[in-house]
């Protein structure tokens, strides 16, 4: 059974404060195994609330260039899946829930009992699956409720109201919102993503809604966080550790939580 705090229990806690939660991405591996790790630890002491743990893969289909950069470097060097598990410890011994971000192939290759058992072992919370549609997830979903592990499914402005009900029915942790079609990156999150949230929040009940892809700035954040109960920040990360290190990771933490905490969320 997992050892950490799950992300739903630390995202309700942060709306207790009046706020969203600020979630931070970083692929382990990049620059290496322990520098990922000290930058996860970075993003939390400069005020990330939960940390996406990314696996590379040799063919990632919703990463832009900036990620598909970073986890080539991390295949380069050696980086492999159990790696995040050392990834995931360091995030929760540093104070902040853990899940792992995933195409699937990796989790069906490694076996699915085996890595739910050892993200649980290590502390993890669960894992995001951009890849996985809830009605081929069965071995997962037995897994996850077999190790008390979130399962948490992406969502988009394509989704019909009946994929949005089965991927909330499946769901648990929080509801990714992808604000964008297309591939990650820095670009800007417009009025479509605040749409798909009401549209989600019509059927997710307790479930928090969380949007990711495009956000960069504290001023973006702030906007987010008035109607979504999470926001996701990855590839602006990447950069940081790309340019600056450990130091630049904590920085933007930083100004992107100040940017959170600015934010009016809507009641959930």
């Amino acid at each position: 059974m997992s050892t950490g705090t799950s992300v739903a229990e630390r995202i309700a806690a942060v709306r207790r404060e009046g706020r969203a939660a600020l979630i931070g991405y970083l692929p382990v591996g990049f620059p290496s195994v322990e520098g990922s790790v000290e930058a996860m630890r970075a993003m939390v002491a400069g005020g990330v609330d939960v940390v996406e743990v990314g696996l590379p893969y040799s063919d990632p289909l919703m990463d832009g260039p900036v990620i598909q950069r970073a986890t080539q470097q991390a295949l380069d060097g050696g980086a492999r899946s159990r790696d995040a598990f050392t990834a995931v410890r360091g995030v929760v011994e540093a104070g902040a829930p853990a899940v792992v971000m995933t195409y699937w192939n990796l989790i069906d290759r490694y076996g699915v009992e085996r890595f739910a058992a050892d993200l649980a072992a290590a502390g993890g919370s669960g894992l995001i699956t951009p890849d996985l549609l809830p009605d081929d997830a069965e071995d997962w979903l037995a897994a996850s409720a077999k190790h008390d592990l979130d399962r948490i499914f992406l969502v988009a402005q394509t989704s019909t109201p009946k994929r949005l009900r089965m991927t909330v029915e499946a769901g648990r942790g929080f509801l990714y919102a992808a604000s964008l079609m297309g591939v990650t990156g820095v670009r800007s999150v417009g009025a479509e993503a605040r749409e798909l949230v009401g549209r989600c929040r019509e059927v997710s009940g307790d479930l928090p809604v969380c949007v990711g892809l495009g956000v960069r700035t504290a001023e973006q954040a702030a906007d987010v966080a008035s109607y979504a109960d999470g926001v996701i920040v990855g590839t602006a990360f990447v950069q940081a550790l790309e340019s600056g290190g450990p130091d630049a990771v904590h920085a933007l933490a930083g100004e992107l939580a100040e940017g959170v905490r600015a934010g009016t969320p809507a009641p959930a």
